[in-house]
C-alpha cells in the first residue's frame, strides 16, 4: 500500500522532520542509537505550519546536501477517530491537503516495527490530513467524516515537498496528543502531553527498521 520505491542504496540518509522543539527533543533523546541506523540520520525542526515545513524541507533536501534521502514526518497530532487516546500512534497510508494526496512508503513494515518498539500502544493506520491551524471541536468531527483518522499541520506539506525535490521513500508517523474525548489545552502540562512525549521518545528503533527495509531487494 503506497509502496512507491525511491532510489535508496547503501548509507542512504534519513531525514526526520518535526515542527516543535519539544518534538525534536523527544526524537533526539529517544531510545534509538545513531549506530543502529543504516545511514546518516538528521532530525530537522521545521517550525510550525505548512509553509514553514515546506521551506525547511526544501532547504534540507537541496541536491548538494542529502541526495536520495528517505523522509519521515513525525511529531504530535490530533486524533479524529472516537476511542483514540493520547499516546496512540498514527501511521499514515497517505497524507492529504487541499484535495491532493501523497502515498506513503512501507506502511505495513513501519506499523509492525512501531508495535514492537512501543508495546501496549495502539497503532492506527489511515489517512493523515493537513490543516493550517489547530483543529478543535466541530471541525475535528468534520475532518473525521472525510475518512481521515488524524490531523496535523506539517506532515502533508513535508511529504509533498520531499517528493517535489526528487523521488524518494516518504512516511508520516504521529503520536496522538489529544483526541475527541481527551482534548489537550496546553501541551506538556497534562497527562496526555506527557504520555505522547514518552511514546515519541520510543519510536526511533522503528524508524531505523523502516529505513533498513528500504535497502532490501524488491520482490
Amino acid at each position: 500500500m503506497g509502496d512507491t520505491p525511491g532510489p535508496p542504496g547503501p548509507a542512504t540518509p534519513l531525514l526526520i522532520a518535526c515542527a516543535l522543539g519539544l518534538e525534536q527533543l523527544a526524537l533526539r533523546s529517544g531510545r534509538g542509537r545513531a549506530g543502529d541506523a543504516p545511514g546518516p540520520v538528521t532530525v530537522l525542526r521545521t517550525g510550525m505550519g505548512p509553509k514553514a515545513a515546506e521551506t525547511a524541507v526544501e532547504r534540507a533536501l537541496a541536491p548538494d546536501r542529502t541526495p536520495g534521502s528517505a523522509v519521515i514526518a513525525s511529531g504530535f497530532c490530533a486524533g479524529l477517530a472516537p476511542g483514540m487516546h493520547p499516546g496512540d500512534l498514527v501511521v499514515a497510508d497517505e497524507t492529504r491537503e487541499a484535495g491532493e494526496s501523497t502515498a506513503c512508503t512501507g506502511v505495513g513494515v513501519l506499523a509492525e516495527a512501531l508495535a514492537g518498539a512501543v508495546p501496549g500502544r495502539t497503532v492506527h493506520i489511515g489517512p493523515l490530513t493537513g490543516s493550517g491551524h489547530v483543529v478543535r471541536g466541530h471541525e475535528r468531527a468534520e475532518l473525521w467524516a472525510t475518512g481521515a483518522i488524524a490531523v496535523d499541520m506539517e506532515s502533508a506539506a513535508t511529504l509533498r515537498t520531499a517528493l517535489r525535490t526528487g523521488p524518494r521513500p516518504v512516511a508520516a508517523v504521529r503520536v496522538v496528543v489529544d483526541a475527541p474525548e481527551h482534548e489537550l489545552v496546553r501541551i506538556g502540562t497534562l497527562r496526555g502531553g506527557i504520555s505522547a512525549f514518552r511514546v515519541l521518545r520510543a519510536v526511533l528503533p522503528a524508524f531505523y527498521e523502516w529505513h533498513r527495509s528500504l535497502l532490501l531487494p524488491r520482490r
